[in-house]
């Protein structure tokens, strides 16, 4: 993985590890990031996802509704957090360079003092409880591989669950990932989970090696 020297990398050299920051500026690490996901949700749930049936839809559903739901986000932030919510910006630290097109985030957290260091989102359809091929696979090429999330220790993956249950689902993650997810102790009565890994670090790079998937799946059929 060889970086391309771009603007933002001149205007920025330094990065801070993203959870890093938010401790230091006592804004709480990760949590707080995650407590706007989920307030976010809720007001999708009520806004959008009330007025709509999910199963009908089969054209760009996953793009579809991530754009729909990260303007939720950034609804329920005070305007005051150390950092912005972006829908899909691009991460340029390992990017190849042309002809290829920099990896691009579905949503992101995005540091106000340095634009460069993002907190990611990835976004899968679940069609069934089962359908988690493709959504075990996006951790492993992505992220446990430093091609997504390069500056934070923790990032997160949405599943957008059509049909099914959650439990289920965490079930299937495990046995498939071969994973162990616990739990997350502050969104117990969420669809929250969490799996801990170490990732390959490209040679050169200081990036974290140690790394926080949260699984955290989102039903588009509400009652």
């Amino acid at each position: 993985m060889v970086a391309r020297q771009i603007y933002s990398g001149r205007r920025w050299p330094d990065t801070p590890e993203f959870n890093a920051v938010l401790h230091s500026l006592k804004a709480g690490g990760s949590v707080v990031l995650l407590e706007l996901v989920w307030k976010g949700y809720d007001r999708f749930c009520a806004e959008t996802l009330s007025q709509i049936d999910c199963s009908k839809e089969d054209g760009d559903l996953e793009r579809d509704i991530t754009q729909l739901f990260e303007p939720k986000i950034r609804e329920v932030m005070t305007g005051y957090e150390p950092f912005y919510v972006q829908h899909e910006p691009y991460e340029h630290e390992s990017w190849l360079g042309p002809p290829a097109q920099p990896p691009q985030y579905d949503i992101a957290f995005v540091l106000d003092s340095h634009p460069r260091v993002m907190w990611p989102l990835e976004a899968k359809v679940l069609r069934t409880s089962s359908s988690v091929a493709d959504y075990i696979n996006e951790i492993k090429s992505n992220f446990l591989t430093c091609r997504y999330s390069p500056f934070s220790s923790e990032a997160a993956m949405l599943g957008y669950l059509l049909s099914g249950d959650s439990n289920t689902v965490f079930r299937n993650i495990e046995d498939k990932g071969r994973w162990k997810l616990s739990p997350h102790a502050h969104f117990p009565n969420r669809d929250h989970r969490t799996s801990d890994h170490g990732r390959k670090i490209p040679e050169g790079k200081s990036y974290p090696i140690k790394f926080r998937c949260h699984h955290i799946v989102l039903l588009l059929q509400i009652s």
